[in-house]
């Protein structure tokens, strides 16, 4: 009970949710890092979800370890929990970055990022049509403005694109699609059960999904160096623990007050970005007026006049 009222604190739910959003940003230099090292091409799927395959499934068993040690007891799903756990990882792990590598193959990194940001939209729009929250003109004004800051980060690379097409920008909606899913589902069903245990068995099994479609895609991953597995520990130690910190505030609060945070993701990766692989020309005034107006799209959903911060929706 202390523990919910803890985590339903605004200031808390900022704290933790900025630190899963940071470690995710974070993941944009690690994963580009991965590939060089591993000499993947941007169009070689197969070998992509191999890669995101055991990292997923690695972060699984993390988090399980974890889970298990401070329960001091292992974390076994009961019968009727492994159907939940089937859920979320189609829609958390298999689905959303099915569609998201091979969205990314036939699509812009920037549009991409552009159009991964309305899985926020989607979040907030799934829970209000399953009737688990209100929809309301401050959380989707937020959002817009949450959502004006994530095009302000990426405008100068949307300038002349190309046209609509299925195979890049519609895979990559429907992983937004999918992560929406699959935050309503974890909400929902985190309810009843233990989160870090949803979150472990998810990745586990999602991961080992991902892997096999991947090594039956022709992944040709023949070459992996020490460094390359290094990365793959961070990358799994980011999925483990933002995605089970993310739970955890799902739990406890509404989706959209949580969701709304997802805006900062694209902020913290070009941030990190400039810092690690030194795109330091990335820092301008766009990324300021989009820090700006992500900053202010969290708050506005997040705070009324007849708010508290320490109140729920």
């Amino acid at each position: 009970m202390k523990q919910n009222q803890l985590l339903t604190n605004l200031w808390v739910v900022a704290g933790l949710a900025l630190f899963s959003c940071a470690l995710w940003g974070s993941a944009f230099a690690a994963v580009k890092t991965g590939y060089a090292v591993l000499g993947l091409a941007a169009d070689d799927w197969a070998s992509q979800l191999w890669f995101g395959g055991i990292r997923f499934a690695v972060a699984g068993l993390m988090v399980l370890l974890f889970g298990s040690l401070t329960a001091r007891k292992p974390l076994l799903p009961q019968r009727r929990t492994i159907s939940k756990i089937g859920i979320i990882s189609l829609f958390q792990t298999i689905l959303q970055y099915f569609c998201y590598y091979i969205g990314l193959a036939h699509t812009s990194g920037v549009r991409a990022a552009v159009l991964v940001g309305t899985n926020v939209f989607t979040a907030i729009l799934i829970a209000a049509g399953i009737h688990m929250e209100k929809l309301t003109a401050r959380k989707l004004t937020g959002s817009l403005i949450g959502f004006a800051g994530l095009v302000a980060i990426n405008f100068s690379g949307l300038r002349g694109g190309s046209g609509f097409r299925f195979l890049g920008d519609g895979m990559i909606l429907l992983c937004t699609v999918a992560s929406g899913c699959s935050s309503v589902c974890m909400k929902k069903y985190a309810a009843d059960e233990n989160p870090v245990l949803l979150s472990g068995w998810q990745f586990l099994f999602g991961g080992i999904v991902l892997a096999l479609i991947g090594f039956a895609g022709g992944s040709r991953l023949h070459h992996v160096t020490p460094e390359a597995v290094l990365l793959m520990l961070y990358l799994a130690f980011v999925s483990a623990a933002a995605y089970s910190v993310w739970a955890l505030l799902l739990k406890a609060n509404p989706v959209s007050r949580v969701a709304v945070f997802g805006f900062t993701n694209p902020v913290f990766g070009v941030l990190i970005s400039a810092i690690v692989l030194h795109e330091r020309s990335q820092i301008n005034g766009s990324f300021v007026l989009a820090l700006l107006l992500v900053c202010i799209g969290i708050v506005t959903v997040n705070l009324s006049p007849h708010q508290l911060p320490q109140a729920d929706e």
